[in-house]
């Protein structure tokens, strides 16, 4: 009969001794899992900027943004956990001036790279997950668009530009008869929506000039913009007994003789005004653009 040892007790040890911890290998592996975690919502975040770079695919870009967030979400927990400590500790005020030991032992601390140098390191990985996911973030802004910048104050309507009609045909100084009215356009640009205008002829002893526009309106040619300042509607509707032009869509009406200033509805501005004159060979032609801005008001928010 052969003496055996029993299988729970190991010659020199205790099965206790496998079931020891050591602290230090613990957070060696909460930093690596930190730092994939880190690493992982960094590729994700840098991923989700080249699939909308690339065209955008909802489900994809879902996805990404889970693991991004996720990765971020898991390394900060795994950090709380396991390497800031939940112990509390108190003490005794003791006197601030440490003796040669304790001096050796801080300088000895400071030349070691052992935790700190590891914990600095997981914060250049948060930082660079912080810095895709910002970056992620960015390109969105491009759907908006480019910036208008100043090209909202502007039309297609140049100096010297010939007025012609929706069919392309040259306008004259006599082209429309009295109290007649024709929409009307810069010669070539007929796509340049925010260009239209209304082309009205009236008596040009009746005009009421506003200080500066005496010039504007040769032999009663008068031209506003067409679009109304209230929402943006076309302002096509001419009743010439009254000499009004009016909005169909909230019954803005505004008065030729007037420098189309508003007299009903809604809308609190004048239609912008077309300066006109006429070419040597006797078409109607802009002196300048608008005198402002065409469109809703809020362009005078800042008055």
């Amino acid at each position: 009969m052969t003496d055996n040892a029993p299988p729970d007790h190991a010659p020199g040890g205790s099965t206790h001794d496998a079931d020891v911890v050591d602290p230090a290998e613990v957070v060696a592996t909460a930093e690596r899992r930190i730092a994939i975690s880190f690493v992982v919502a960094t590729v994700a975040a840098l991923g989700l900027a080249g699939v909308y770079v690339a065209g955008g695919q909802a489900q994809a870009e879902g996805a990404l943004l889970f693991v991004s967030l996720g990765g971020v979400g898991v390394g900060l927990v795994l950090w709380g956990g396991h390497l800031l400590g939940e112990e509390e500790v108190t003490d005794q005020r003791k006197d601030l001036e440490a003796t040669e030991e304790e001096q050796e032992a801080i300088g000895e601390a400071l030349h070691t790279d052992q935790p700190e140098g590891r914990r600095k390191f997981l914060g250049r990985l948060l930082g660079a997950a912080a810095a895709a996911l910002g970056l992620a973030a960015l390109f969105p802004v491009r759907s908006l668009g480019p910036s208008p910048g100043n090209r909202l104050r502007r039309t297609a309507w140049t100096p010297g530009a010939r007025l012609i009609d929706q069919d392309g045909r040259l306008v004259r100084v006599d082209t429309v008869s009295r109290d007649g009215i024709v929409t009307v356009f810069p010669e070539g640009r007929t796509e340049a929506a925010d260009s239209q205008a209304v082309l009205v002829r009236v008596d040009a002893e009746a005009m009421r000039h506003r200080p500066g526009r005496e010039t504007w309106a040769p032999e009663g040619n008068v031209a506003y913009s067409k679009i109304c300042p209230h929402v943006g509607c076309p302002v096509g509707l001419y009743q010439a007994p009254t000499h009004e032009l009016v909005c169909p869509c909230h019954q803005s009406t505004f008065d030729v003789l007037d420098g189309a200033r508003p007299l009903f509805g809604p809308a609190t501005r004048s239609l912008p005004q077309l300066p006109l004159a006429v070419d040597p060979e006797g078409f109607l032609v802009a002196q300048a653009d608008f005198d402002e801005p065409v469109g809703p008001g809020f362009w005078t928010r800042d008055r």
